[in-house]
């Protein structure tokens, strides 16, 4: 029903940034919250970020507050995730998910759709 693409994962030094892009199908984008998960290896699936559908309501993780920002253009149904100040920590799979209602939390339970995920890799 709804298709997430995710693209822009890659390998970049600490410190460095990375902005990752979420296309989504479907022109109903624009009704509905979008979040941002990832997972390393060994790891469960651990919160990113989320955005609310128009783009004014956000929230983080703490790991990733002030260095992480996440935004959308829903003229072009896509969302962002622009990593700054990257850590050996931050290396994971990074996936985009999408709500079914305006605004979603913290938990993988609340979104009904995902990306593939795309591997970020930071290195020293």
């Amino acid at each position: 029903q709804v298709q997430l693409v995710e693209s822009g994962g890659g390998l970049v030094q600490a410190g460095g940034s990375l902005r990752l892009s979420c296309a989504a199908s479907g022109r109903r984008f624009s009704n509905y919250g979008m979040g941002w998960f990832r997972q390393a290896p060994g790891k469960d699936r651990e919160f990113v970020g989320a955005i609310s559908w128009n783009g004014i309501s956000t929230h983080y993780a703490d790991s990733v507050k002030g260095r992480f920002t996440i935004s959308r253009d829903n003229a072009k149904n896509t969302v962002y995730l622009q990593m700054n100040s990257l850590k050996l920590e931050d290396t994971a799979v990074y996936y985009c998910a999408g709500s079914g209602t305006w605004y979603s939390g913290s938990r993988p339970g609340e979104y009904d759709y995902w990306g593939q995920g795309t591997q970020v890799t930071v290195s020293s």
